[in-house]
């Protein structure tokens, strides 16, 4: 990622059906460092790999964000079928395995994902004075257009229809 700030107001298109994947773990145990950090551990190698193998994966970007106990990871797919095919992945099933056999229901460490599918026109974005993040990361960052200054004006028009009278 580039730290290049972008002065003013950026979107994205928003023409493309995507798929929002959060993943992250939580440290029930901080002391049980055996259990949770070969599961810390687990992640970097599959984010250099999707990184390394976008256009072929269908992933298109993610960000990260650390707490005192949980990490998130938002990534952004091209598609469902994308992400469901990188699940059965060599190297994420590889990890899978070792999570479940070192940790199963051990409680010293969790892990969760949400899935969220999105289709064209159903999300907005918009980025002032930021480098690349986000969706204006994964998708095309282009100027807010005119006409296009309100969220509800980025979203589809139908979803608003209940406010006219």
């Amino acid at each position: 990622m580039t730290n290049q700030i972008y002065t003013g107001r950026y979107t994205n298109e928003n023409t493309e059906d995507i798929v929002v994947f959060i993943i992250g773990m939580r440290i029930n145990k901080r002391l049980a460092i055996h259990k949770w950090l070969p599961v810390f551990n687990a992640m970097p190698g599959m984010i250099k790999e999707l990184y390394n193998n976008k256009e072929e994966l269908g992933f298109l970007s993610m960000e990260n964000y650390f707490g005192f106990r949980t990490t998130a990871m938002i990534q952004y797919w091209r598609s469902t079928e994308d992400l469901l095919a990188y699940a059965k992945n060599e190297k994420h099933l590889t990890a899978w395995k070792k999570f479940n056999q070192k940790v199963g229901n051990n409680n010293a460490v969790g892990i969760y994902h949400e899935t969220y599918q999105i289709s064209k026109g159903n999300y907005e974005s918009i980025y002032v004075n930021m480098p690349h993040y986000g969706l204006g990361k994964a998708l095309n960052h282009i100027p807010v257009p005119l006409g296009k200054n309100s969220a509800r004006k980025r979203l589809k028009p139908q979803y608003f229809n209940f406010l006219r009278f």
